[in-house]
């Protein structure tokens, strides 16, 4: 003797469109012992951005060096850097409208504010541990810097 099936593709058809139609992801319907489930899988995407290759980095600006400047050795620092303390991004001034603290030529005097360092929604202070002049900016206003990066050379 065969056996009816109960299953019914016109009715799955049609739950399908009804889930296409309205939106849902699933419908189940049950008529007695016949329970029929509908669902779909909904992908989201998440575009993620991406920081820009170094190769499109800016340069930094850099005053010449005294004539009587010893050579510093590639790839060791400069011994009048300032280091960045933290990660965080790099402020060259206190608010979008005002003007830099120090620009490459500027005089400081140690504790003058030279760049803020925001880090965790906090701005500290970077200051000048020494006196000097400012011979060169390595960041420019809003960039990432991390951790023992040189942010600007005082001589």
């Amino acid at each position: 003797m065969a056996k009816e099936n109960p299953f019914d593709p016109d009715l799955v058809r049609e739950l399908a469109n009804l889930i296409a139609d309205t939106g849902l992801s699933e419908i189940e319907v049950e008529k007695g012992d016949l329970r029929i489930r509908v669902a779909r899988t909904i992908t989201a995407s998440v575009t993620v951005p991406m920081a820009a290759p170094a190769a499109l980095a800016p340069a930094p600006v850099v005053a010449p060096p005294p004539a009587s400047a010893e050579a510093v050795k590639p790839g060791a620092p400069h011994p009048g850097a300032v280091l960045s303390p933290m990660v965080g991004t790099a402020y060259r001034k206190p608010s979008p409208d005002a003007k830099d603290f120090v620009e490459v030529g500027s005089k400081v005097q140690a504790g003058d504010k030279v760049l803020l360092v925001e880090a965790m929604k906090t701005f500290n202070e970077i200051v000048a541990p020494r006196a000097g002049t400012v011979t060169a900016i390595y960041v420019e206003d809003g960039t990432p810097v991390e951790y023992g990066e040189p942010l600007l050379v005082i001589e």
